[in-house]
C-alpha cells in the first residue's frame, strides 16, 4: 500500500460516522440501493442495514460507483430484528410517514445516536416498522407530487444529519472501533492478502505506521502455502 493510499483511508476512517446509519427496508432496485449506498458513503456513513421480505438483494457497480467497498452492509430477515438492534446500540430510529404524530425532518437532533429507516419503492414502510419507530418523520412539499424517490429523500435527510454533525464537531471525532478500522484499513490496501486471509481462515496481521504489514514468518509461509 502507498503512503498516499493509506493517509486517504485514515482520513476517511477519521470522519466516519459509526451511530449513524440507514436502515432499507426491501428497497430492491439495483439503482437505487447503488445510489443510496454512494449517498451513505459521501456523507460518512460507515455501514447501512437492509431488510430482505422475499429475496436478498445485492448492491453492484454502476451507479454505486465502489461506494459497496466502504460501506458495510447488514442483511436482516425482518423489520422487528433490524429495529431491535438499532435500539440495542441505542439508536433513534425515525421512519419517513406523513402521520399525525410527524415532524419536519429538520426537527430532529441527528447528532445522536441514529438509524433512518426508507421503505419499500412501491409499498413504502411496513406497519411493524410504523409502530416500532421512535418518530416519524416528514420531507415538506408543496408540489403536485405526493413523494421523492427514496434515494433522494435518502440523501436530503442524510445531508440535514450531516449539517448538525459538522456543527457540533461530530466529523472531528472518531468513533470507529479500533478493530473496524483496522480490518477496513487491511482489506482497502492489501486486497490480494485480504482475499488470501479469508479463504484461509487467517488473521489480519498488523500494519506499521506507514500501512505495510507486520506479520511472522509462520503469516507468511501460511500465506504462501498452497
Amino acid at each position: 500500500m502507498s503512503p498516499e493510499r493509506f493517509a486517504r483511508i485514515n482520513a476517511l476512517l477519521d470522519r466516519r460516522q459509526a451511530d449513524l446509519t440507514l436502515c432499507l427496508e426491501s428497497v430492491h432496485k439495483n439503482h437505487n440501493l447503488s445510489a443510496l449506498i454512494r449517498t451513505a458513503d459521501a456523507v460518512g456513513l460507515h455501514e447501512v442495514h437492509a431488510v430482505w421480505f422475499d429475496r436478498r438483494g445485492k448492491v453492484k457497480g454502476g451507479t454505486a460507483m465502489g461506494s459497496q467497498q466502504w460501506v458495510k452492509v447488514h442483511h436482516h430477515p425482518s423489520t422487528e430484528a433490524a429495529i431491535a438492534q438499532l435500539k440495542a446500540e441505542g439508536k433513534q430510529v425515525l421512519v419517513t410517514q406523513l402521520s399525525g404524530t410527524a415532524i419536519d425532518f429538520r426537527e430532529v437532533d441527528y447528532t445522536k445516536p441514529t438509524a433512518i429507516l426508507l421503505g419499500q419503492e412501491k409499498q413504502g414502510v411496513s406497519a411493524d416498522a410504523l409502530r416500532l419507530a421512535d418518530q416519524h418523520i416528514v420531507i415538506p412539499m408543496v408540489g403536485m407530487a405526493e413523494s421523492l424517490n427514496v434515494s433522494v429523500a435518502a440523501a436530503v435527510i442524510l445531508y440535514e444529519a450531516q449539517r448538525q454533525r459538522e456543527a457540533a464537531g461530530c466529523y472531528q471525532r472518531s468513533n470507529l472501533d479500533p478493530a473496524e478500522r483496522h480490518r477496513v484499513l487491511f482489506e482497502g490496501g492489501h486486497p490480494i492478502f485480504a482475499k488470501i486471509c479469508r479463504r484461509k481462515n487467517l488473521p489480519y496481521p498488523e500494519l506499521d505506521e506507514r500501512g505495510q504489514i507486520v506479520a511472522d514468518d509462520a503469516w507468511w509461509q501460511a500465506v504462501r502455502s498452497s
